[in-house]
């Protein structure tokens, strides 16, 4: 193991491991797919259905959790509710999950320093307010799955960050496993969710991005491969 004053790294997922626009492009190939087979205008369709699925989240009470799933059943059904003989969701969501799995992609460096850390010893685990299933799926994508020793979601806890049970299930988990939360490195990019949340659970919080840097945050970074500086870790070299 690394020689390190840092025993652990927890991770969000959205804008950190995975980049955002990648996603962002799934929903444009799947919402464009299912226009050209119903005869609508694919620019038209992909607003309507953005629209639908923001105000799903913008009805969100507080930092109660809800499933993305459900917004996207809701965002598809309201685009096919003029159709002719419109798709049931089962027969619709296996595809959607398919594009989306072509389409998402890392972070830059996001894959190599996960490896890294890991193959240095340290605990890595995850704290993201995605559905745990999409979760898993991205990491199976990128190959990264067993890298983490848990992967806390909002979906298990009922919470969105910044909510506190969010952060204490973490913590808890990094005491079990006889981690420090004061050793642990929290890596977000959203100041008042991650770097916040985190800075008053007891982690160590470093803003990823010029959106998550602030008094709160102990390192400010904005790559990724920044984080193995702060460690104290090297990545391998190709071949080695």
């Amino acid at each position: 193991m690394t020689d390190t004053e840092w025993e652990g790294v927890l991770w969000d997922i959205g804008g950190v491991i995975v980049d955002l626009k990648s996603i962002r492009n799934g929903y444009a190939e799947f919402v464009g797919e299912l226009a050209g087979e119903h005869g609508l205008d694919p620019e038209t369709a992909l607003e309507a259905w953005k629209g639908e699925l923001g105000d799903y989240f913008a009805g969100t009470e507080g930092n109660e959790y809800r499933p993305a799933r459900e917004g996207y059943v809701r965002a598809t059904e309201s685009l096919l509710a003029d159709v002719e003989h419109p798709p049931e969701s089962e027969e619709w969501w296996p595809h959607f999950r398919e594009v989306a799995a072509a389409n998402v992609r890392p972070e830059p460096g996001a894959i190599e320093v996960i490896e890294a850390l890991d193959d240095a010893g340290l605990y890595q685990g995850v704290l993201s307010d995605v559905d745990t299933d999409e979760a898993l799926s991205m990491f199976e994508a990128f190959g990264i799955r067993g890298r983490f020793e848990h992967v806390t979601t909002s979906e298990e806890v009922g919470y969105r960050k910044p909510d506190p049970r969010m952060f204490e299930t973490a913590t808890e988990r990094l005491r079990e496993a006889g981690v420090d939360p004061a050793r642990t490195l929290m890596v977000g990019d959203r100041y008042r969710h991650d770097v916040e949340g985190g800075r008053e659970a007891g982690l160590v919080p470093v803003g990823y991005g010029e959106g998550a840097h602030g008094p709160a945050a102990e390192f400010e970074i904005r790559d990724l491969r920044e984080l193995l500086d702060i460690v104290g870790v090297t990545a391998a070299e190709d071949g080695d």
